[in-house]
């Protein structure tokens, strides 16, 4: 159904629009900041399953409406930058509260929030699905069938190189906090840090226009 040939090419070019700091980037590594590397994943968790679910909708049509419709993409557009930019006004409100907080949540409540939160970050992000939908059809084979089931594949495809490069930065970015979660002080500008990251995202995204 879908050639080795094709796969790498796609993944060629999947590996080099992920690792580049974009939404996703910015916002693990925001959550990693903030609350540490278990959030941080759960957000990459969140993100993957976003774009998992933004490959369908491509799949089915949705994607080209995106693309080509301005009302809709500034309508995405607008409300994935005002729920980031209230996730970093949020933890900059509370950066001074954040060593209470980091003992205070268990597991699995923070990483539901942060589930959510990078699904809803990755969902709303007009850019990652006017990719899927100028990009995944250009690597389709419409004589070989099944074009959905194809575009689908590569959508996995992204969504797996996506889990590994964004759990990396959040490793990372996790592994920086612990230092500076030793001192009070450094804490708190550690929160504030990734809230200012946050608010910074949601302008770029706010600021992102189309290229007609």
């Amino acid at each position: 159904m879908v050639s080795l040939h094709q796969l790498l090419a796609f993944s060629a070019v999947a590996l080099a629009i992920i690792v580049i700091p974009g939404p996703s980037v910015l916002f693990v590594v925001g959550r990693a900041l903030a609350h540490g590397r278990r959030t941080a994943l759960a957000g990459v968790v969140g993100g993957v399953l976003a774009a998992l679910v933004l490959t369908v909708a491509v799949a089915v049509g949705i994607g080209s409406l995106v693309e080509r419709s301005v009302v809709v993409f500034t309508a995405l557009k607008i409300v994935g930058a005002v729920y980031i930019v209230y996730l970093g006004v949020q933890a900059i409100r509370h950066r001074r509260s954040l060593r209470e907080a980091i003992g205070a949540d268990g597991p699995g409540a923070a990483g539901g929030r942060a589930l959510r939160q990078g699904f809803v970050v990755g969902v709303t992000n007009p850019k990652t699905t006017v990719f899927f939908a100028a990009v995944l059809p250009q690597f389709v084979v419409r004589e070989q069938g099944h074009v959905p089931l194809q575009m689908t594949v590569f959508g996995a495809v992204f969504a797996v190189i996506m889990l590994l490069s964004d759990s990396v930065w959040g490793i990372a970015a996790g592994t920086a906090r612990d230092w500076l979660a030793r001192s009070p002080r450094r804490l708190a500008v550690l929160g504030g840090t990734g809230g200012l990251m946050m608010i910074g995202l949601g302008v770029t995204i706010a600021a992102t226009g189309r290229k007609d």
